[in-house]
């Protein structure tokens, strides 16, 4: 006697494989792209990057996510500069993949590319870049120069690993404290230096100011003397004893014994 089969079980095993289709398949986020891995099949798939949404595929197979926006990431590195002293650079790098590249970036080096490819790199890079400046120079006055120069060695050092390096930015530097005590004294040094220019520039440009001023007086003396003689005195002296003695105030009026003397007035009210 044959058992009857349940007609239950087909259905059952319809549902199941319908539950299990629905949960195939990979949520790509908003600013990911996906890479696809077939498990049974030729592996990592090239020339196709799957965009953001849901992507289907079976449960065995993958899909491997990639953040294509901009990320940011602090190092802090231990470098040695010119002369020997220890510096510690705190540095910020942003960079992101190359979106069209992230099959052979998956298939190179994978999704943990930044500790495998950006942070040893970087490492390096800055140790060779520093060793050709002194403390100072670091610390100040070339600190964008030395900035430059590594994003620049970095941003070529990644374009083979399909990584593109957006900006290197150097936030903090630190150098021995003996270091750091003698650059601020010749700081503060240059800083008095200037003030004590400015002073002596002020005190020159006062001092070619009175002599200006005293060479204009003495000019002008020297023309008010050469215009004045004994005769236009005695002459000016005569015109005023004229004026007076027409007044009609009485007055005595003195006439020297001398050619060269000027009249006396002694003057009285009328």
């Amino acid at each position: 006697m044959s058992k009857k089969r349940s007609p239950l079980l087909p259905l059952l095993l319809v549902l199941v494989f319908s539950l299990g289709m629905i949960g195939c398949g990979t949520q790509v986020p908003s600013g990911y792209r996906g890479v696809f891995y077939s498990k049974f099949g030729t592996g990592t798939q090239f020339g196709k990057i799957y965009p953001e949404g849901f992507s289907w595929h079976m449960p065995w197979n993958n899909m491997f996510l990639y953040k294509i926006q901009l990320q940011e990431h602090e190092e802090k590195l231990t470098v040695l500069s010119s002369d020997g002293a220890t510096i510690r650079m705190d540095v910020s790098i942003l960079y992101y993949p190359e979106k069209d590249k992230l099959d052979s970036l998956q298939v190179t080096i994978g999704q943990n590319y930044y500790n495998v490819a950006i942070s040893p790199s970087i490492r390096g890079i800055a140790r060779e870049v520093a060793g050709h400046y002194k403390p100072v120079e670091i610390y100040s006055s070339k600190r964008d120069q030395v900035g430059a120069k590594i994003f620049n060695e970095l941003k070529q050092a990644m374009l083979s690993k399909f990584i593109t390096i957006d900006k290197v930015v150097i936030r903090d530097v630190q150098i021995p404290q003996k270091i750091s005590e003698a650059i601020n004294f010749k700081l503060s040094a240059a800083q008095d230096a200037e003030k004590m220019d400015f002073v002596i520039l002020k005190e020159r440009k006062e001092a070619e100011r009175k002599r200006i001023e005293a060479k204009g007086i003495a000019d002008f003396q020297k023309i008010v003397s050469a215009g004045i003689t004994s005769s236009l005195l005695k002459w000016k002296g005569i015109e005023a004893t004229l004026k007076i003695a027409e007044s009609p105030n009485s007055k005595v009026i003195i006439i020297g014994n001398d050619a060269g003397s000027l009249p006396v007035i002694l003057g009285g009210n009328k």
